[in-house]
């Protein structure tokens, strides 16, 4: 049998430069599940992310925004969530860095629920 450990999501043992975001991939199969520390990193302003598969994401500590090309800008808190479909262009404007933000990112062909 599989020695079966746990992990926290919170305690990122990764050594990483402030001026670095950590992207971190925990699981992967069907979907990607993918921890991100950011410390005050943003998308350049010339610079989209247009994925092509969803992104489920959920801040857990900071704070931050993200600008969508289409319908404007979304501020985050700790506990929020968001699903990004597919192609949907968006761009991250501002990352706290302290506290350090952390995020949880789940990327694949996901329905909303909501």
């Amino acid at each position: 049998m599989k020695n079966i450990s746990p992990a926290n999501i919170f305690h990122h043992g990764n050594a990483v430069p402030d001026e670095e975001e950590l992207f971190e991939t925990l699981a992967s199969g069907d979907v990607v599940i993918e921890r991100i520390v950011s410390r005050g990193q943003i998308t350049p302003e010339t610079e989209w992310y247009n994925q092509e598969k969803d992104e489920w994401v959920i801040l857990l500590t900071g704070e931050a925004r993200i600008l969508f090309e289409n319908s404007g800008e979304i501020a985050l808190k700790p506990g929020d969530y968001l699903l990004i479909p597919a192609r949907e262009r968006h761009r991250v404007t501002y990352t706290s860095k302290s506290p350090e933000c952390i995020w949880l990112a789940i990327h694949g062909h996901i329905h909303d629920k909501k």
